[in-house]
């Protein structure tokens, strides 16, 4: 099956290098061109998953690049190749004839199929070319329509944090081959063997992972950067940020599991930091009053359960919450973009009832929702409670943190449920609420009750339908026989499994936060109102990392220049203003002295040409007595000489 895995990825890579390649004259069929290229690739990654295999190809001395979908790796594929599929489908309705859809489309394959790589890399030069290759895509992406400069600065906050925790795998690399060539470790670069890397370059190596999965998966403290993602599309948010880009770290800690805890640190470290991103950007989404920054918010809290599972060796519930939130938060972030272009509204006071004015978009935002709270029997309920047990069995303290984060998780699901869900009313704010985001500057004054909804384009419906169904039918992996089906096919059999009362336990705490929440309304927080300001505004992670790096960095930048342009370049005009008066000063003074020599050897030259020109008569008897004088002289020296 090594041609379906070369294919897996060449095909949507190929199909959107020539979309994007063709401009405009392609808008007209970039929508077919998609969905055909994505649905080859969900029929590829499903033949790839079910037959493993693994390729390599050679790419530098000893740095082969390979792919393999096998276990973990085979399951994220048909995962990225599903969400794909189902996102593209529902963007031939919502991206209009007059947008350009051929780039659109084009720079979403290419992103799947970056993304198809990073997952299904099994060398480090692989996993780094489909890491980079991802995070231009997705800048170009969330960058979309760039003539809007905020929309421009929101992609390059994404990108520029993301590429500098980047680094952290070229540091990874680095240490790999350090310790390749120190130790002879020959697959020094193979990720199935980062584990047996020697120390110190072991513990380089997990930095620096753990650095650049922290980053792109929006965990603490980078989490700031997927808030000013959300100016991109929101097919492009439904795509990046539930089962791709921002699902891309926490994937690798899942698959790194045994380099974590060959470590000795990495596993507490990345737990505590999932744990804490959870309950953190938790309440940040109970904040939040845009619809968009909630999901946002909510993406960092979920995506923590998966970085906790991974430093809790709780593999299978890391790998049914990703799935499960790839599921939900695609279908939450694609319907909240069709009643973002129905309705012209982006906050939840201006989106109250929405729900009850399309059915379909209503119902399926309520699969979302309540599967996004933890409520059974829905998938993302029967996930948590797999990861929490294996989080029990690390340590009660990450367990109840967990059950926390998980309570949490219904109080925002179900506070974007109550305001798209209850009669439309007069449109106001919180008065802790942060300004609407400049995407939707403007048009948080109109609402559902003014403006009505377009009607739901089939794709769309299909897309939504597909996806409340996957929503609801992953739940049936996390039962015992399915469970064990998917541990076995990741390498992860013998991990902790939940009794009764795990599966128990948390769905009443989801099932009476959620009834609190739904209860509460739209009444004043019940924080005070510094934390929940705080909150609000993203814990000022943003502000932190402009004053703590950017503003120092941007500072000493100034005086680089300051001193470029005060020092070396006074130095060089110096030096030069130097060199020029010392050639006026030869110019002046040698230069006659020069031309006086050059003009006497000329004289001199010219006055022995004269005195040789004297013998030369042209008369026979002037040469016979030239040569008699001569030898004369010359018998004469001879005589004296003796």
């Amino acid at each position: 099956m090594s041609a379906a895995l070369w294919a897996l990825v060449a095909v949507p890579l190929a199909a959107g290098t020539l979309l994007a390649a063709s401009g405009r004259r392609a808008d007209r069929y970039a929508p077919a061109v998609a969905v055909a290229a994505s649905a080859a690739a969900l029929a590829l990654a499903v033949s790839a998953a079910a037959a493993p295999a693994e390729v390599r190809a050679p790419l530098l001395a000893g740095l082969p690049f390979g792919l393999g979908a096998h276990g973990l790796s085979g399951l994220m594929a048909v995962t990225v190749a599903a969400v794909t599929l189902a996102v593209l489908v529902h963007s031939t309705g919502d991206i209009g004839a007059g947008q350009p859809r051929a780039r659109f489309f084009g720079l979403m394959l290419l992103f799947g199929g970056a993304m198809l790589v990073t997952v299904t890399a099994t060398t480090l030069p692989a996993l780094l070319m489909g890491w980079e290759f991802m995070g231009a895509t997705s800048w170009a992406l969330i960058g979309f329509r760039w003539h809007d400069p905020v929309r421009a600065e929101g992609a390059g906050v994404a990108y520029l944090t993301t590429r500098a925790a980047d680094l952290g795998l070229y540091l990874a690399a680095g240490a790999a081959l350090a310790a390749g060539q120190a130790s002879g470790l020959a697959s020094g670069l193979a990720l199935d063997r980062l584990h047996e890397v020697p120390a110190p370059w072991l513990h380089l190596l997990t930095a620096g992972v753990v650095a650049a999965a922290l980053g792109k998966s929006a965990q603490l403290p980078f989490s700031f950067w997927l808030s000013r993602a959300m100016q991109g599309p929101s097919a492009v948010s439904a795509l990046l940020h539930s089962a791709t880009m921002v699902v891309a770290g926490a994937y690798l800690l899942l698959r790194l599991q045994p380099l974590l805890a060959a470590s000795g640190w990495g596993d507490d470290a990345v737990a505590w930091t999932g744990a804490a991103t959870a309950l953190a950007l938790g309440l940040v989404a109970v904040a939040q009053s845009d619809l968009k920054q909630l999901l946002a918010a909510s993406s960092c809290a979920q995506i923590g359960f998966m970085v906790l599972a991974a430093g809790a060796s709780a593999t299978t519930g890391g790998t049914l919450q990703l799935m499960a939130h790839a599921a939900a938060k695609s279908l939450a972030f694609l319907v909240a973009g069709f009643w973002l272009t129905a309705f012209g509204a982006g906050t939840l006071p201006a989106l109250r009832g929405a729900a009850r004015r399309n059915r379909i978009a209503g119902a399926a935002f309520t699969v979302a929702a309540l599967s996004l709270a933890g409520v059974p029997p829905l998938s993302l309920w029967a996930a948590k409670d797999v990861l929490l047990a294996g989080a029990l069995e690390h340590s009660p303290a990450l367990y109840a943190a967990g059950l926390a984060a998980a309570v949490i998780s219904a109080v925002y699901a179900v506070k974007a449920l109550w305001y798209v869900g209850r009669p439309p009313g007069p449109v106001r704010l919180p008065a802790t609420a942060p300004a609407p985001p400049p995407a939707a500057a403007g048009r948080s004054g109109a609402g559902p009750q003014d403006r009505g909804p377009r009607p739901l384009p089939a794709p769309e419906t299909a897309a939504f339908a597909a996806l409340a169904l996957a929503v609801a039918a992953l739940a049936a992996l996390a039962l015992p026989g399915p469970r064990t089906a998917v541990a076995d096919l990741i390498g992860a059999g013998g991990e902790a499994a939940p009794s009764a009362w795990e599966f128990a336990l948390p769905a009443a705490l989801a099932l009476a936060a959620s009834a609190a929440a739904w209860a509460w309304g739209d009444r004043r927080s019940p924080l005070p109102a510094r934390l929940t300001a705080a909150a609000s505004g993203w814990l000022g992670l943003e502000a932190g990392v402009r004053a703590v790096l950017v503003r120092p960095v941007r500072r000493l930048a100034a005086a680089l220049a300051a001193f470029d342009d005060r020092v070396l370049d006074r130095g060089v005009d110096g030096l030069a203003r130097g060199t020029v008066r010392l050639a006026g000063g030869v110019d002046r003074r040698a230069e006659a002295a020069v031309d006086g020599a050059v003009e006497g050897i000329g004289a001199l030259s010219r006055a022995l040409g004269r005195l040789a020109r004297r013998p030369q008569t042209g008369q026979v008897h002037t040469y016979l007595a030239q040569a008699v004088a001569a030898f004369t002289v010359l018998a004469a020296v001879f005589v004296l000489v003796r």
